[in-house]
């Protein structure tokens, strides 16, 4: 017999009717004292996205992560609708993070994220995964300005964007939900970055995001 993980959870959350002590969630990474079970259903309508280059499209060399300059994208939300933009390179798994102060709409993300991509070397950024939300809208118009294809998941797929997903768990120790982010600095975003930059990972042989981005410079 096979139990699924949401069974799991749901069972370890119902025998503490329906929450979990403090005590526990504090060693959590979301600090979450409930469980949000995945829910299946139809797109939740956030936006529709003018011809789209579906990541079906994506060649081979980004699906398996053999080369660098392929990066996903999106947007990490706090208080009141406020947001910031995270990036993490696949190859890699370095993070950028980028502010949105006047907001997440198309204009303002377009904007950022070309100024964004100017910071590292032009064969560093080849193409951009990001969801089907309505703030890459200007798509087409950012590709123009930087060469850089942009790919759109599937809807409701965030497993398509892995290591984007994983970054903003952990970028929720710094950022929690109720954070207003539109009064973060760059610095606060760039200090948050180097930290994750910084990390040891298993999956690059215990190389940091840094060291292995680095070995793409020499």
């Amino acid at each position: 017999m096979h139990v699924s993980h949401e069974t799991i959870y749901l069972t370890l959350f119902i025998q503490a009717r329906g929450g979990m002590k403090r005590e526990l969630t504090q060693h959590l990474r979301t600090r979450r004292a409930t469980r949000r079970p995945a829910v299946k259903g139809p797109p939740s309508g956030r936006g529709r996205i003018v011809d789209p280059v579906m990541i079906s499209e994506r060649p081979p060399e980004i699906e398996d992560r053999a080369v660098p300059g392929h990066w996903e994208g999106d947007l990490i939300m706090g208080k009141r609708q406020t947001a910031i933009g995270t990036l993490v390179e696949r190859w890699s798994r370095y993070v950028m993070l980028f502010s949105l102060p006047e907001g997440n709409t198309a204009e303002a993300v377009r904007d950022a994220l070309t100024e964004t991509v100017q910071k590292l070397p032009d064969h560093l950024w080849q193409s951009l995964t990001w969801d089907q939300g309505k703030e890459m809208a200007q798509h087409a118009q950012f590709s123009v300005d930087t060469g850089i294809q942009v790919f759109f998941c599937d809807p409701k797929s965030p497993w398509q964007r892995g290591s984007n997903e994983n970054t903003n768990g952990l970028l929720r120790q710094y950022f929690p939900k109720d954070t207003d982010m539109a009064a973060l600095t760059q610095d606060d975003l760039d200090f948050a970055a180097h930290q994750l930059n910084g990390r040891p990972r298993q999956t690059l042989g215990w190389k940091t995001p840094s060291d292995k981005l680095a070995e793409t410079m020499q």
